[in-house]
């Protein structure tokens, strides 16, 4: 017994060599980046105008309701039948052009997020290897953490200093 313990004791003391650690909250990271705020700004202007067209039918089809429950009982069956008609057609193509872009949004979302996803994996590793860390762990799976630990905002500005914005493209 007191042989095992001088073995484990022995073998942990091998293992007991200090470990630089550093913690990150890579979502705040990468969303903190100069790249992915214009890419929300770029998407944002590219899918207003789709947003708008819903957003137009979506009144006009309250519009449709609002005039069948103020004339219930004045319109001719024809007329009733021609605003629900209507109303029917919009909705669906409500319904079809929300679809389409939210599918839209969200591949275009999963395009920018993987490749920034990539680059930023790129930046830390460099980050950890110039700053000499054996362990980088993500702030998601941490109960508590020293701020001096915290290596987020470091690795958003080696991010934004790898991949800037061009004068263009800062446009």
């Amino acid at each position: 017994l007191v042989l095992a313990c001088l073995v484990l004791t022995g073998a942990g003391a091998v293992a007991v060599a200090q470990v630089k650690i550093a913690v990150i909250n890579s979502q705040k990271a990468l969303l903190d980046t100069a790249e992915l705020k214009k890419a929300q700004a770029d998407m944002e202007a590219k899918f207003k105008p789709r947003q708008a067209r819903v957003d137009t039918l979506s009144r006009e089809i309250q519009q449709l309701q609002g005039q069948l429950q103020s004339m219930a009982g004045k319109l001719a069956p024809q007329g009733e039948q021609d605003l629900v008609t209507q109303g029917n057609r919009k909705q669906k193509e409500v319904q079809r052009l929300t679809e389409d872009l939210q599918a839209d949004v969200e591949r275009e979302r999963q395009d920018i997020l993987g490749r920034s996803s990539q680059r930023m994996q790129e930046v830390v590793n460099k980050l950890s290897e110039e700053k000499a860390l054996d362990v980088v762990i993500d702030v998601a799976n941490t109960v508590f953490v020293k701020p001096a630990l915290d290596i987020t905002k470091d690795a958003t500005a080696a991010y934004d200093k790898a991949y800037p914005l061009t004068a263009a493209a800062a446009k």
